[in-house]
Order: structure tokens, then C-alpha cells, then sequence
């Protein structure tokens, strides 16, 4: 059985009676019956926030991944990259600005520009949050309460109100010479409170795909992928970041079924402002090259811009 038809949910079966013989001489008359109605569909609604800070809305229902608003500055897109001493902070005014509920926090890793602001957006909102054992250890250094934090591995299939979350393991990009990526690592008990960026490590990197109002998301935090993991899933919409290509981004559409959307995720400079328009911090000519190629079209939004499915 596809991932869609495990979805989708079995067929309904019927049951015939059995008619007495007394009863053959005369049908019994049908039931007056209802027609039977679609369920109400409410849109899709998709905000980004920069980086990979994604609002999820169907009706009443909504869910974030890595909501990191706050954007202090960083240097990481300067020759000379991130200072890793740079000062966890949280802005709650800007935060408190653009979300006011949730009812799933999906964090895909570790790092700063992904969790910061977790702690922060769980408390206010007391949405369950999904993540590794590792950034369940970091939150809760954090002061997140524990009773939110649903840590998951990849495999794990789960039915919330509204809406299904597949969880999938998956892999950091990495670059340079050595292939590697900033703060590696994991945390097996509770650490000392993170101060600095460096503090939050990478921890493990997921994926999830979101079943919500019909449509099925697949949530890339990064370029890279487990293909073992996605090998022929089935889905509408990807969020896929820049730097995977050449390669990586053509062996992910290659992995999955085709689909007719990708839309650009992680692509912003995120040491500038919200309020402003997004400063990309590479090309996206290799991106769109690669989508166009698999005969998807690549959707790019601004910051705060909203698309609706």
C-alpha cells in the first residue's frame, strides 16, 4: 500500500441482510436517505518568515516548523561566517507580532536559526513539539516544559486534530573541503543552559511530511536528504533549500514520485530585519534549474508573503 492510501484510510464495506421467506413475496421498501455530502475544504494557507519559518493554516488548525523569528545578527553570511559566541536572544514583541496560536511545533534540527525561539513559541502557544532526544535535552536546558516535547526518531506516523505528521530521518548539508557543517553533536542528558550559538548543536536533522486539508507537504530543513528514507514518496509540495546542486536536488526529485510544486525554503539572509524584503544568500538560478528540469515549478516567496493551495 502507498503512503497516500495508508492516508486515505480503508474502504468502507457494506452488509447485506437476509431476507426471511415470508418476506420474499413482498420487497421491503428502501430507506429514505440523506445525499451524501463532501466534507467542508477550507484553503491551505502558507506564511514564511524567513529561513525555514513556516505557518502551516488550514481553518482553525496550525503548524509551524522551525519558527525563529527573531533574526539577531550573526555574520553568517559574511567571508568571515558565523562567531559562535554570538548571544542566544529572543525578541517576543516581533514573535508575539506575527504568531498567536499552533497546535504542532516541528523542529528539523538543532542549530540557532531553527530552535532559538522553540522555547519561547511552546510556552505561548502550548503546541507539541516534535524533535530529536537531543533538541528535547536543549529545550528543555531552555526552560520548555517538558510536557510539550514529544521526541521522535523517524518512522513514527501521527494523527493530530486536523491534520497527520509522517516524521523521516533525514541528513544536514554540508559543504567545503571536509564536507562538514557548523556545531555537530548531540546531548544525551540535559546540558547546562544554551547561551551562545554554538550551544545548539545540530542534534539530528528530520523531516516531515504534513497531511493537512487534503494536501501533503514534504518539509526539508536543508538540501540534503535521506533517499533510503523517501524512496517513492508521494507528495504535492516540497520545501527544498538551495545548495544541493549540483546533484543532491536532482537525486531528491529523482527519489520521490513527481510532483508539480517546490517551493524555496532557507534561502534569505536571516541577519536582516523581517519587516524588510528578503536578501538572498546564493543563487537560485541551480534550484530552478534542477525543479524546471523535473517538470515542477519553483515557487519563491518574500518574507511574510502568504500563498495559498
Amino acid at each position: 500500500m502507498s503512503r497516500r492510501g495508508m492516508l486515505t484510510g480503508a474502504a468502507a464495506v457494506g452488509a447485506a441482510g437476509v431476507i426471511g421467506f415470508e418476506a420474499q413475496s413482498e420487497a421491503a421498501p428502501k430507506p429514505q436517505t440523506e445525499p451524501e455530502r463532501e466534507p467542508k475544504r477550507e484553503p491551505v494557507e502558507l506564511t514564511w518568515f524567513g529561513t525555514h519559518a513556516w505557518q502551516i493554516r488550514h481553518g482553525k488548525h496550525v503548524v509551524l516548523t522551525d519558527p525563529w523569528l527573531t533574526r539577531f545578527k550573526t555574520g553568517t553570511f559574511t567571508p568571515a561566517g558565523a562567531d559562535p559566541k554570538t548571544k542566544l536572544v529572543i525578541n517576543s514583541e516581533v514573535i508575539d507580532r506575527h504568531l498567536t496560536t499552533a497546535d504542532a511545533i516541528l523542529v528539523h534540527h538543532g542549530h540557532y536559526d531553527h530552535m532559538a525561539d522553540v522555547p519561547y513559541v511552546a510556552r505561548k502557544t502550548q503546541a507539541t513539539v516534535l524533535c530529536t532526544e537531543t533538541h528535547a535535552n536543549l529545550l528543555r536546558a531552555m526552560k520548555t516544559p517538558d510536557d510539550l516535547l514529544s521526541p521522535v526518531r523517524g518512522g513514527e506516523y501521527l494523527p493530530f486534530d486536523g491534520f497527520t505528521i509522517e516524521v523521516f530521518p533525514s541528513l544536514h548539508s554540508c559543504g567545503g573541503k571536509r564536507h562538514t557543517y557548523a556545531y555537530p553533536g548531540y546531548r544525551y542528558e540535559v546540558p547546562p543552559r544554551p547561551r551562545v550559538i554554538e550551544d545548539l548543536v545540530e542534534g539530528g536533522t528530520l523531516a516531515f511530511v504534513i497531511t493537512i486539508g487534503g494536501v501533503r507537504i514534504l518539509s526539508l530543513s536543508t538540501a540534503n536528504f535521506d533517499p533510503n528514507a523517501l524512496r517513492g514518496l508521494e507528495v504535492d509540495v516540497i520545501f527544498a533549500a538551495p545548495g544541493g546542486e549540483p546533484g543532491i536536488t536532482d537525486r531528491l526529485l529523482r527519489t520521490i514520485k513527481p510532483v508539480k510544486k517546490v517551493i524555496a525554503t532557507h534561502w534569505d539572509d536571516f541577519d536582516q530585519p523581517l519587516d524588510q524584503p528578503g536578501v538572498p544568500w546564493t543563487d537560485l538560478t541551480p534550484l530552478r534549474t534542477s525543479v524546471e528540469r523535473a517538470g515542477a515549478e519553483l515557487i519563491v516567496l518574500d518574507l511574510r508573503q502568504q500563498l495559498t493551495l
